[in-house]
This record gives C-alpha cells, sequence and structure tokens, in this order.
C-alpha cells in the first residue's frame, strides 16, 4: 500500500477515488513511567517513554486506515494527515487519515502502462 502526505501520487494517475479513511488509537503510559518522564521534565531532554508511546501510536493508528483502504480495494492513500488530541489527564488520541484511491503507473514508453499497485505497493 503507497501512502502519500501529497494530494497525488508521484508517476501514478488516480483512477478512482473510493473513499475517506481512517485509524485511530488512544494511548496512555503506565503510572511509573509516567513519573520517570516527569522528573525527565525537570532536568530537560527528550521523554523516550512518551516518543516511544507514541511512534507505537503512530503505527497502530496507521495499520488500522490501511486496513480500511485494503477492504475498499484500494491501491494507495493519498492526502495522509496526522492529528492529536488529548482525551484526559495521561491519555491521547492518534488520528490519521486520508483518501483511499485506486492508481494506474503513468504511461511510460519502455514499460507497460496498465500496471496496477498490488497490496504491498508493488507494480
Amino acid at each position: 500500500m503507497q501512502l502519500s502526505n501529497l494530494e497525488t501520487l508521484p508517476n501514478y494517475i488516480i483512477t478512482e477515488r473510493l473513499d475517506v479513511v481512517y485509524g485511530s488509537t488512544v494511548r496512555s503510559k503506565h503510572v511509573g513511567k509516567d513519573l520517570l518522564a516527569g522528573l525527565k521534565n525537570i532536568v530537560g531532554g527528550e521523554l523516550t517513554a512518551y516518543t516511544e508511546l507514541l511512534e507505537e501510536a503512530r503505527q497502530e493508528a496507521m495499520a488500522r486506515m490501511i486496513a480500511k483502504a485494503q477492504a475498499l480495494g484500494a491501491d494507495a492513500i493519498v492526502g495522509v494527515r496526522f492529528s492529536t488530541s488529548n482525551i484526559t489527564a495521561g491519555a491521547s488520541e492518534i488520528f490519521v487519515y486520508g483518501t483511499a484511491v485506486k492508481v494506474q503507473k503513468k504511461f511510460n514508453p519502455f514499460g507497460n502502462s496498465s500496471d496496477h499497485l498490488d497490496n504491498n505497493g508493488n507494480v
């Protein structure tokens, strides 16, 4: 599955717009890591526990969005955007969305112009 934050996919033509797809997750860190992050906040530096938490949340939200696009038969998702919000104290939501599309490789005089991407983004 090809993902792009652009409205188009370079070297491909969007042949069909399927639907808006999204994925989200709400995460919180357990209290022990939250206390350590609070102490680290006093002295400064990267809060690695929160960095890891957000990376895991991004990956999970993207996997959920991709699963929805695959269920629609999409080749790619364009216009991918991320959003975050606080749900409650200590819990945040990562929300990712984009437009699921079917694409076709642009005409290449040296290749096959009717190639479609498979579910792994391969021609």
